[in-house]
């Protein structure tokens, strides 16, 4: 990815220092300026180690490092320099003058710098001081706001901090100098840093006078699927939060408007909140499936499966194409996007484009296909009205008609390892069939061994399989997934290869469609989540229970 220069950032030339919020954890709360600086961005100086990661992200750039194949020449890098600001060489942290002389080092460079900082750069943060030394080294800056743990971290939580009953709220960042008599009245108190010192702290709110029922929350590391909140009262919350063993980062809330956490608790009662998901895909097509699993709260880890390559022969996709502009074909049915891809990708190579489609009948397995032709810019005249599948195509395909039809022969670009039921249908129809190996799907590399770890000792909550070749290549390179790992299957023809390979299926998707197999995943979450609250049960993940005994396979519900 090559950036350049833009003239709309003041000072740029001459270094330029943009101190940007970047919220509490949730990469979501990210501000639409700060997204679009951290694209411009020459240099990143990080906080904290979080940071990283959110910046690849957001640049879509990948999250680990890349090994390039012998003869292949290497990536040019893309994205900004990453400079860690939190840290020094010795592990320490760094004080607020050393983080700024780091800042104002990268910026005279004539760069465009982004310190990036955790919540707001002006609220409880060190964008003051560092601001002040770009002043001083007569850099130029601006301050990008962020959202606030503050007040995030309680929204979160399911707790207001104002309602119409308690309007005034104060902020506490706790320390040995704090007077707390001046907070005896029934005002919202939001205490930062308070973990070490809760005990001491609702002792002193008791003696000034705060009921000792006054209830409290303790929300660790809120707004990330890792967030986890303690409710108690002034007198319990230091044995309560000991035995949940929270730690730091939190936010303390004390006050009434914790009581609405009861009926507002939004986040943590998502359908897969903390559940860690396997996405056993190719790297290409994890990133919506990901995207729906992060929004039922669940924590997507993808690991690549699958490699889509080009044919070793591509002779046949060569003629296949000819005949298409050469009007060979009446028909073009495309099973997947990754066909869609090839074929596209083999018009741009001839210097084609959509218009050689013209006077052609174009087929889709699905939706998701579909939409793929759509982005061509061509419409699909023939989509399953039933079962998204081969199975459902030949449903609805036409017989071959002498009179109707000037062409009898149909182009069919597939995987080298699609099933032949699709040919031996359309010939029965009476149609000619050109089945074509667009692309080939080859086994992935094992994944590292942390994660073939965490697949057979039951780390995962949960897997997702999206064709009968994941499953089959999943435990090819890193063996089945654990009995306590929920197995959920995009259609019967998955299901069936889980069970044959010794795994029970837990979710069948209705249809066979991604957003429709986590949908499912999700009603499941929520069925099972809603089982144990109603039991009186602590809620739990799967990976939270061991049962002893391998489960065998079973017919799918």
């Amino acid at each position: 990815m090559t950036r350049g220069k833009t003239t709309t950032t003041p000072g740029a030339t001459r270094g330029w220092v943009s101190f940007v919020g970047s919220g509490p954890g949730d990469p979501g709360l990210l501000t639409v300026r700060a997204a679009d600086l951290l694209k411009q961005a020459d240099v990143v100086v990080t906080e904290v180690p979080e940071h990283a990661t959110l910046v690849r992200l957001l640049l879509g750039l990948p999250t680990y490092d890349v090994e390039t194949a012998e003869g292949d020449e290497p990536t040019p890098h893309a994205g900004p320099e990453l400079v860690d600001g939190g840290f020094g060489e010795d592990g320490q942290p760094l004080t607020h003058a050393a983080r700024a002389k780091v800042v104002v080092k990268q910026a005279k460079r004539g760069l465009r710098v982004v310190r990036l900082m955790s919540g707001d750069p002006f609220l409880y943060a060190s964008g003051p001081e560092e601001a002040q030394a770009c002043v001083k080294a007569g850099l130029g800056f601006e301050i990008v706001p962020g959202v606030s743990s503050v007040s995030a971290v309680p929204a979160y939580a399911g707790i207001p901090l104002t309602t119409k009953d308690h309007r005034e709220v104060a902020v506490v960042t706790c320390g040995d100098k704090v007077d707390w008599t001046q907070y005896a009245d029934n005002r919202t108190l939001v205490l930062l840093s308070a973990v070490g010192q809760i005990g001491e702290i609702s002792k002193a709110l008791i003696a000034a006078g705060r009921p000792a029922t006054t209830p409290v929350a303790m929300t660790r590391v809120g707004t990330t699927t890792e967030q986890a909140t303690v409710t108690s009262t002034l007198e319990r919350i230091a044995a309560d939060a000991r035995a949940a063993r929270m730690s730091p980062p939190a936010v303390v809330v004390v006050g009434n408007v914790v009581d609405l956490r009861e009926t507002l608790s939004w986040f943590e009662t998502k359908p897969l909140f903390g559940w860690r998901v396997l996405v056993p895909r190719t790297k290409e097509q994890a990133g919506s499936l990901s995207q729906r699993l992060r929004g039922y709260g669940a924590v997507p880890d993808e690991v690549p499966t699958i490699s889509v390559e080009p044919p070793r022969n591509p002779l046949q996709m060569d003629k296949a194409v000819r005949g298409l502009v050469e009007g060979r074909y009446e028909w073009i049915a495309f099973t997947s996007v990754n066909a869609v891809k090839a074929v596209r990708e083999k018009f741009e190579e001839y210097g084609l484009d959509a218009r050689a489609f013209s006077g052609l009948k174009i087929a889709a397995v699905g939706d998701k296909t579909a939409q793929a032709i759509a982005a061509w810019g061509l419409r699909a005249d023939l989509v399953p009205s039933g079962e998204q599948s081969a199975a459902g195509l030949l449903e609805d395909w036409p017989e071959y008609d002498e009179l109707l039809d000037p062409i009898n022969r149909v182009f069919l670009p597939r995987a080298d390892i699609a099933t032949e039921n699709l040919v031996a249908g359309l010939i029965d129809l009476g149609w000619e069939c050109d089945d074509v190996t667009a692309y080939r799907t080859v086994r992935a590399a094992p994944p590292p061994a942390p994660t073939r770890d965490a697949i057979k000792t039951g780390k995962f909550d949960a897997v997702v399989f999206t064709s009968s070749s994941t499953v089959r290549n999943l435990v090819g390179i890193a063996g089945k997934p654990h009995p306590s790992t929920i197995i959920a299957v995009i259609g019967p023809a998955t299901a069936k290869t889980a069970e044959e390979h010794g795994l029970r299926v837990d979710v069948l998707a209705a249809k066979p469609d991604v957003d429709e197999l986590v949908d499912a995943l999700a009603d499941f979450g929520a069925a099972r989540r809603a089982g144990m609250v109603d039991a009186g049960q602590p809620v739990t993940k799967p990976s939270d229970r061991k049962p002893s005994a391998r489960r065998r396979a079973t017919s799918s519900q």
